[in-house]
């Protein structure tokens, strides 16, 4: 979608003789629309929320936004959890011994950055542990050990405890070995422990003043059935402390999409050729109905790089048109 995008933003500027774009600047335009029309889903999604609770039955009937191909609101939920992950936490280690803190999804540790955590969970079983005797790639060997008269299933939880935030889901188990979804093991010995995915619980977020005022009695403290968790800047805290350990911590959480990069290898005339096989690519992680949002956004702020007010104006235009059309 992002070379259609840009032939067509060109296309635009080229006709009315309002300038050019290069590509470096084309990335950075297209990186802010993104972000712009990503921030509007959930704007957008809560307009369409509203829109049902306001309404009056008709027969008995909450009327919603439609149904079927009509039904507005489950495509921007189908938009928005497209960019959805559930990944584990890393453990905030103090002098290598694991806390109640786990870091919050983030370029260093799972590989993308967080909009809005929307579900944690924790595992609080322990099914077997120990140490790893042989390795090999996406597998947890232990000659010591009874996998199967331990209870480990497939979907099981298996965690390297010598490596915080390593974890893999079990996908096969035999009496010695587990085949895991992820190659979190990669040398012997390793310390591990394996959870029961079974027994996991849904944390409930709780502001700072509440959490003290839970953990002043025993009865509303937070327990390993209903835990509990603080944001604390760039790490969450679980509750009941201690009790939650590496690996232990599961979160589900909308991410921002990855920064649209439209790449070229070769000149033809002068003019940049694309070229999507480049490692850097990406394309734009919107639906595929955004792109004339994208054109208009990047005309805007391709209009007020090189000052021509009328590029602005026709965007703008065209936006407030689209809007119109949408209410």
């Amino acid at each position: 979608m992002i070379d259609s995008v840009r032939k067509t933003v060109l296309s635009i500027l080229n006709k009315n003789n309002y300038g050019y774009i290069t590509p470096a600047d084309f990335n950075l335009y297209a990186k802010q629309a993104q972000l712009d029309i990503f921030d509007d889903y959930f704007y957008d999604y809560n307009y369409q929320i509203n829109k049902e609770n306001s309404g009056r039955p008709y027969k008995g009937v909450i009327q919603t936004s439609g149904t079927g191909y009509a039904n507005i609101r489950k495509g921007y939920e189908e938009v928005i959890d497209g960019l959805s992950e559930t990944k584990f936490l890393s453990n905030r280690l103090i002098n290598g011994f694991g806390t109640n803190m786990f870091f919050t999804p983030s370029q260093v540790t799972t590989g993308d950055d967080y909009y809005l955590i929307n579900r944690v969970e924790t595992f609080s079983t322990t099914l077997d542990s120990g140490l790893s005797t042989a390795a090999a790639t996406n597998e947890l060997t232990d000659s010591g050990a009874d996998f199967v008269l331990a209870g480990v299933s497939i979907g099981d939880v298996a965690v390297n405890t010598a490596v915080t935030g390593n974890a893999a889901l079990v996908i096969n188990v035999t009496a010695n070995t587990l085949t895991l979804d992820n190659d979190v093991f990669p040398s012997s010995p390793l310390a591990y422990s394996i959870f029961d995915a079974s027994d996991r619980a849904e944390a409930e977020m709780v502001s700072q003043a509440k959490i003290m005022q839970l953990n002043i009695s025993s009865l509303t403290a937070p327990t390993t059935l209903f835990p509990a968790y603080t944001l604390d800047g760039d790490h969450i805290s679980m509750y009941p402390n201690p009790g939650y350990y590496r690996g232990q911590v599961l979160a589900q959480y909308i991410r921002y999409p990855n920064d649209p990069k439209w790449t070229f290898v070769t000149l033809t005339g002068g003019e940049p050729v694309f070229d999507s096989t480049q490692g850097d690519y990406q394309d734009f992680e919107l639906a595929i109905d955004d792109q004339v949002d994208l054109v208009i956004k990047i005309l805007q702020y391709a209009g007020m790089s090189i000052r021509e007010v009328q590029a602005v104006q026709f965007a703008q235009a065209q936006e407030q048109l689209n809007i119109q059309e949408e209410q």
